[in-house]
């Protein structure tokens, strides 16, 4: 669906992306990470063809990305930017209709939305009177009505509470079922590793790591196993091993009379390889 090749971007004598190159598959969510200024805003800046880069190309769809291309994607920035002394009715109409939706077809299509995300008393209110979580929700839904091929968020869980923040993640899965392909920028590990097939790091300005989730989960941590057992007096108790010494604890185990309940592998988490890659030279 996207392909970036050999993107480099500097601004004067510094440098904001060194020759980057991804892929992200047609139908997939695909997490952006990196720590703040390691060059992610950047790339997606070029992507939207907000700026264009210093050397390289972007490819959407299989053909050289050009202004056109832009209807084709949704973006949600993380600098929110509704204006404040509309009303959210008309505000979300307006950018519906900046999007190439006919008012009917956009008036049709809010409705959904606000009916889904229980916030059509809010069609009158001004955009000043509401939370920052409200607000969010409602760009959102001017960010994704047009029905985008593809959907860049950026941040999309921040101000959100669990609930609204699990709503968001429902929504995201369901657009990915019908095809969106999803570019997530986030630093919510959690939901990197709950909602992203694949992943590219950025840190200083270089891609570090780019592939599969579980795969890079895998291949950059330390693997290791749980054996949950009842011992031979009767007592609960788990123990954790290194994967390399997880047959040697089991056997252990075994050789005192306990009956192993459970032997499971803990793959390490997407915030520890997260500091482990950002962390080393």
């Amino acid at each position: 669906m996207l392909r970036c090749e050999s993107i480099t971007k500097r601004f004067g004598e510094y440098t904001a992306l060194d020759d980057v190159s991804l892929e992200i598959q047609k139908g997939h969510i695909f997490g952006l990470l990196g720590p703040n200024g390691a060059g992610k805003t950047t790339l997606i800046r070029i992507v939207n063809r907000i700026t264009i880069p210093t050397a390289g190309k972007v490819y959407l769809d299989g053909h050289l990305m050009t202004d056109a291309d832009v209807r084709a994607i949704g973006y949600l920035p993380e600098e929110r930017g509704l204006f404040k002394k509309m009303k959210v009715g008309e505000q979300a109409l307006y950018l519906a209709r900046l999007r190439g939706l006919s008012t009917g077809d956009a008036l049709s299509e809010l409705k959904k939305w606000f009916i889904r995300f229980g916030i059509q008393s809010w069609w009158d209110k001004k955009v000043e009177e509401l939370s920052k979580g409200m607000a969010q929700k409602v760009q959102f839904i001017t960010t994704v009505l047009h029905k985008p091929q593809l959907l860049i968020l950026d941040e999309p869980f921040s101000g959100f509470d669990p609930v609204n923040a699990q709503l968001i993640r429902n929504e995201i899965l369901r657009m990915r079922d019908e095809g969106s392909t999803i570019i997530l920028s986030t630093h919510n590990m959690e939901s990197v590793e709950e909602l992203c097939d694949s992943i590219a790091l950025i840190n200083k300005s270089k891609l570090v790591v780019c592939g599969n989730t579980d795969k890079i989960r895998r291949q950059w941590g330390d693997t290791n196993v749980e054996i949950v057992y009842t011992d031979a007096d009767g007592r609960h108790t788990d123990v954790v091993a290194s994967g390399s010494e997880g047959n040697a604890a089991l056997r252990s185990i075994l050789e005192k009379g306990a009956t192993v309940n459970s032997y499971s592998e803990l793959v390490p988490r997407m915030n520890d390889i997260f500091i482990k890659l950002v962390s080393e030279k």
